[in-house]
């Protein structure tokens, strides 16, 4: 996980322990893809909301580079919704930065997909952070999901 945030260059890259301590504690609410030897392809980092939680934040969304634009992250937000059929999620939320092209589009498509909301509204703007070049950060909410 760790290694495919670094290399993606537009995430936010966390400490290699922050993401040990994601698959340990946050395992139900967060899904990798590995390939044929076990690499870590992808993944979908989450978790529910604890003051609203028939709604999963998607905390981070990442593909390695070789397996983009093959519907992958697409694919493992769906199956992490199988998974927590029982949890009664009704709402998927995301930040995404203005310039994320490729996350717009695929919470846009998942909401079109899904035939549900997709609404989008800042959650953090840009001198909130302590980074000056850190850009605004957009809530994406969707739903509700059927």
């Amino acid at each position: 996980m760790f290694r495919i945030v670094k290399e993606s260059k537009v995430l936010d890259v966390n400490s290699s322990y922050s993401y040990l301590m994601w698959s340990k504690y946050f395992n139900k609410t967060s899904i990798i893809a590995q390939c044929e030897k076990e690499e870590v392809i992808g993944f979908v980092s989450g978790f529910l909301q604890p003051e609203s939680p028939n709604t999963l934040f998607i905390w981070q969304v990442a593909v390695d580079e070789k397996h983009r634009g093959k519907g992958l992250a697409t694919k493992l937000i769906d199956q992490l919704l199988r998974q927590l059929e029982e949890e009664n999620v009704r709402f998927l939320e995301a930040t995404v930065t203005p310039t994320n092209i490729p996350s717009s589009k695929l919470f846009k498509g998942i909401a079109k997909k899904r035939e549900t909301n997709c609404a989008i509204f800042e959650c953090f703007s840009e001198d909130q952070f302590p980074d000056p070049s850190h850009e605004a950060e957009l809530t994406y909410r969707i739903g509700p999901l059927k």
